[in-house]
């Protein structure tokens, strides 16, 4: 990774103050975590997956075991919601897309972005949903952003077909005209595991990114493997293909004990009135379980220890092996949240939905 003399700067510049917060920094307290986190509890379960794991894509039907869902708008076609997500064909991954008039009924699949060229550090299948939005409000709708007039996204990808998750994992940076299709940037990763600031906790595997845009720095919110733990770090840029790394990650730990005990993975954040919200999941207790931490600037987290939603709350049983690897929207004309999740369970990998109402 060629690191640009603004990273540089910004991140020597950072550094100071970086190390005065974490000697002053003080984490949320109990009643806060459990004020802030209220307001996505009690989530009502939809009956059937969105996307069943048996779920034929045309010219595609070997893929199947649905996952990593993220639902945005194109500022053109506000009538429509797209869902990106992944499948697997025993071989690796590819992403594609389906739009809807009403966020329940999915429709026209198509091919988003698939295998990288062989030799390539995304040859064994990209995993976009990153995207670059215009609003990261909680409430906002997830309208693309455009920058140099193109749509952005981080992605996460692996480097050899063959299998599930085959490591070493590494992040890229694609491009799109359409919101549909994307194309990588650059020949090089943005993330791996042979960066010089690469540090211990990261040393194995780098998994899924999450992108936000504030006060003109780009935060990327991505979780990585030492063995078999996963915990989520933070890396900083000011163009979206070059990145500094956090010098104080991981940003959410594991908790001995707790539900993140194996697992703090797959973080999506959003500002949340007065303070930032991430969703992400953690492993732990018998299961993969969506889970709530909190911040006030960006850096400093505090997760609530209670999960919002447990795997094995669907009475159907969709969830439950995994309720994890969330993506939330707000419909505003029947004020609901829509969490779309990975559910898995008696019925596969599939895409599940949870509404608020």
């Amino acid at each position: 990774m060629k690191i640009s003399s603004f990273s540089i700067l910004m991140i020597l510049v950072l550094l100071s103050s970086w190390t005065k917060a974490q000697e002053s920094v003080q984490p949320i307290d109990s009643e806060t975590l459990k004020k802030w986190s209220e307001p996505y509890r009690g989530w009502k379960y939809h009956p059937d997956p969105i996307i069943p794991s048996d779920y034929k894509i045309p010219g595609l039907e070997n893929f199947h075991n649905y996952d990593c869902p993220c639902v945005y708008q194109l500022k053109d076609k506000l009538d429509l919601w797209y869902m990106a997500f992944i499948g697997f064909n025993g071989k690796g991954y590819n992403s594609f897309v389906v739009e809807s008039e009403d966020l329940l009924h999915w429709k026209n699949p198509r091919l988003a972005m698939g295998f990288g060229k062989e030799g390539e550090f995304d040859h064994g299948g990209c995993v976009i949903g990153a995207f670059l939005y215009e609003d990261y409000d909680i409430k906002s709708p997830r309208i693309l952003k455009k920058k140099d007039d193109k749509y952005w996204t981080l992605y996460g990808c692996y480097p050899r077909q063959g299998g599930y998750e085959l490591r070493p994992g590494y992040e890229g940076v694609a491009i799109g005209n359409d919101g549909i299709t994307w194309t990588r940037v650059g020949t090089d990763p943005i993330l791996s595991v042979f960066q010089s600031d690469k540090k211990d906790w990261e040393k194995d595997c780098i998994y899924q990114p999450w992108l936000v845009e504030h006060q003109g720095t780009y935060y990327n919110f991505y979780n990585a493997a030492q063995g078999g733990r996963e915990r989520l770090g933070l890396a900083f840029s000011n163009n979206l293909t070059h990145w500094v790394r956090y010098p104080f990650n991981p940003v959410i730990e594991n908790r001995k004990g707790g539900y993140d005990e194996s697992f703090a993975a797959d973080g999506k954040v959003f500002r949340d009135g007065d303070h930032w919200t991430m969703f992400y999941f953690g492993v732990g207790k018998g299961g993969a379980h969506i889970m709530i931490a909190f911040s006030r600037d960006l850096v400093h987290w505090t997760p609530d220890p209670e999960p919002l939603y447990k795997a094995g709350g669907h009475p159907a049983g969709l969830d439950k092996q995994y309720a994890h690897k969330i993506s939330l929207v707000y419909n505003p004309v029947n004020k609901t949240f829509y969490m779309f999740y990975c559910a898995t369970g008696n019925k596969g990998r599939t895409i599940g939905l949870l509404t608020s109402q």
